[in-house]
Parts: C-alpha cells; structure tokens; sequence
C-alpha cells in the first residue's frame, strides 16, 4: 500500500464530515472529498510538513469549497435558505423559518473566525480539539471563539 492509500484509508472519513460540515449536502461533500484527495496526489511535494497532514487536506477541502461557491453563484444568485433552515439546528431548539433566517443572517454577517468555529462547531458537529487542530490553535481558544460567537448571535437576535 503506498503512503498515498494510507493517508486516504485513515482521513477520507473525517474529511468527508469535514467537507460536509461546510456544505450541509452529501452528494457535494463526498466530490469535495475525491477532489480533495485528487488535489493532494497532484501537489504532494508543496506539502512541506510544517502542519499535520489531516490540517492540510482539510484547508484543501475548504479552499475547493469555496471555489466551488464562487462557481455557483456566477450561475445563481439565490440561496436555498430553506434547505439551509432544514438542516441547520441551533442546540436542538427548533426555529421558524423567519428565526432561521436570521440566524444565517447573523452568521453571515460575524466575522471571521467567529463565523467559521461557530459552522464547524454547529452545524459540522466537530469537537474543539478538531477546530482549535484547523486553526493551529488550543482547544481553550476554539472553545471561548465558539462562546463568543454564540453570544454575539444571541444577542443580534434579541
């Protein structure tokens, strides 16, 4: 098995859920995640090992993400905020269409990191140790990032 195989075996489910986390549709998380890994074959000798291999594909996944929004929205200009609603659940509390449309609103509007800890932690169910991983940071500076965020949605929303 080549060093390859085994990068694939062992991260091809957790950059799947990864991958799935940003786009809420198994269908494009599952050609982000064979791009991904196509991607990673092609420029194998630019990784330089300064971060874990697993840090490295996921920014590959994400940066394919988001071309692949850049993409879309050349084509569409309207976003499915229904099938975001639908899938979307702030701590099991159940939210009207209207309520869900102002979370994203809200998101949308948080700026980074907040925005990007708080989808991975929300919607993309990843633990703190996985996104402090992501951001080279500790897990205490994804969990407080995550707080932060929630807080300032929560009080947007009031």
């Amino acid at each position: 098995m080549t060093e390859l195989e085994e990068v694939y075996r062992l991260y091809f489910k957790d950059v799947y859920r990864y991958a799935l986390s940003l786009c809420k549709n198994e269908t494009l998380a599952e050609e982000l995640t064979q791009e991904t890994f196509f991607k990673a074959l092609e420029n194998l000798e630019r990784f330089d090992g300064k971060c874990k291999i697993y840090v490295w594909l996921c920014q590959i996944a994400k940066n394919s993400y988001f071309s692949h929004l850049k993409k879309e929205r050349r084509y569409d200009s309207d976003v499915e905020w229904e099938s975001l609603a639908a899938e979307g659940d702030m701590e099991g509390e159940t939210l009207q269409k209207a309520e869900i449309f102002e979370l994203h609103k809200r998101l949308h509007a948080l700026e980074e990191p907040y925005k990007e800890v708080f989808s991975l932690r929300t919607f993309g169910e990843l633990p703190f140790a996985q996104i402090a991983e992501l951001f080279g940071k500790t897990e205490s500076w994804a969990r407080v990032t995550y707080h932060r965020a929630r807080l300032k949605i929560k009080e947007e929303l009031i």
